[in-house]
C-alpha cells in the first residue's frame, strides 16, 4: 500500500511546495526591493536578488513620513478595541444562537447570515451618513464602533460553541450555575482556539482596514497605517525601495501574531465544522 501511495505522495508534495514558492514570491520581492540600492531598482529587468543590503532603507522610511509613528499606533488601537468588542459581542450572540431555545431562532440566523451576502460597497454610504449626523466624522469612535459586532464572528463561534456537550450545561445547573456563569466559567475557557481564531481574523481586518479610515479621517492624527502607506506611495512614488520598507515594517506586527498564535488558529478552524 505504501509503495503505491508513493507516487502520488511525490506530486502532491510537489504541488504544495510550487504553491507554496507562489505564495511566498511576492512578500520575498517585497523584502529584496526594500533592501536595494538604486543600482538594483532603476534598471530594465527583475533583481531577485540585492547587489548590497541597504538596510538604512528601513531607517529613511520611518523618518521621511512625519505621522508614520502616529500611524502605527492608530492601527494598533483601533484593531485591538476592536477585536476585544467584536469577541465580547460574538460570544453573547454565538451563545444565545447554540444554546438558547427561542422562537424564531433558525430564521433569525439565517436572516443573519444573509447580511453576510451584502457587498460592504453596499453599505458604506448609510454607514457614512449615520456617522456624519453622530458628529463622529475624524474620532476613534468612527473607527471603532461600526465594526464592534461581526456576522462572521457570530457564526464562527456558535459553530465551535455546539461542539460542547450540553452535559456540562446540565452539569452545571445541579450546581446552581447560572446561564452568564456557565458562558463565563465553562464555555469561555473551553473556547479559546475559536476565541483566538476569531480574534486574529479581527485584528487583520482591523490592521489591514485602509477605505473606511480613508474616507472618515481628515487629519494625520488619525489615520491608520495602511492610509498612511497610501499617502506614502504618492509622496514617494518613484521610490519602491521606501514604499516596500515600509510596506515590509506594517507587516511585521501581522506575523509575529500568527505565529504566536498558530496552534490555537489551526485548532480553532479545525473544529467550527465539526458540528453544524
Amino acid at each position: 500500500m505504501k509503495a503505491k501511495n508513493k507516487p502520488a505522495d511525490v506530486i502532491a508534495f510537489v504541488l504544495l511546495v510550487v504553491g507554496a514558492l507562489m505564495m511566498l514570491m511576492p512578500f520575498y520581492y517585497m523584502i529584496s526591493t526594500s533592501l536595494k540600492g538604486p543600482e538594483d531598482i532603476y534598471v530594465n529587468r527583475l533583481v531577485w536578488i540585492p547587489s548590497r543590503l541597504v538596510w538604512k532603507n528601513y531607517v529613511t522610511a520611518w523618518q521621511s513620513e512625519p505621522y508614520f509613528g502616529r500611524y502605527f499606533v492608530n492601527s494598533a488601537l483601533i484593531a485591538t478595541v476592536t477585536t476585544l468588542l467584536q469577541l465580547f459581542t460574538s460570544a453573547l450572540a454565538a451563545y444565545a444562537f447554540s444554546s438558547f431555545n427561542f422562537w424564531g431562532k433558525e430564521p433569525l440566523f439565517m436572516l443573519l447570515l444573509g447580511t453576510m451576502m451584502i457587498p460592504s460597497q453596499v453599505t458604506l454610504v448609510p454607514n457614512y451618513a449615520i456617522i456624519a449626523r453622530l458628529g463622529w466624522i475624524d474620532t476613534y469612535r468612527a473607527l471603532i464602533v461600526p465594526f464592534a459586532a461581526s456576522v462572521f464572528g457570530i457564526f464562527m463561534m456558535r459553530q465551535f460553541f455546539q461542539t460542547i456537550p450540553i452535559e456540562l450545561w446540565d452539569a452545571a445547573q445541579i450546581d446552581g450555575c447560572s446561564r452568564f456563569r456557565y458562558l463565563w466559567s465553562v464555555m469561555i475557557p473551553l473556547s479559546r482556539p475559536i476565541f483566538v481564531t476569531n480574534g486574529l481574523f479581527t485584528f487583520i481586518g482591523g490592521w489591514n482596514s485602509f477605505l473606511w479610515p480613508l474616507i472618515v479621517t481628515n487629519t494625520p492624527r488619525l489615520r491608520t497605517i495602511q492610509v498612511g502607506l497610501s499617502q506614502f506611495n504618492q509622496e514617494f512614488g518613484t521610490k519602491p525601495d521606501l514604499l516596500m520598507a515600509s510596506s515590509t515594517i506594517a507587516i511585521i506586527p501581522l506575523l509575529i501574531i500568527f505565529f504566536v498564535a498558530q496552534n490555537q488558529f489551526i485548532q480553532g478552524i479545525a473544529r467550527t465544522g465539526m458540528k453544524s
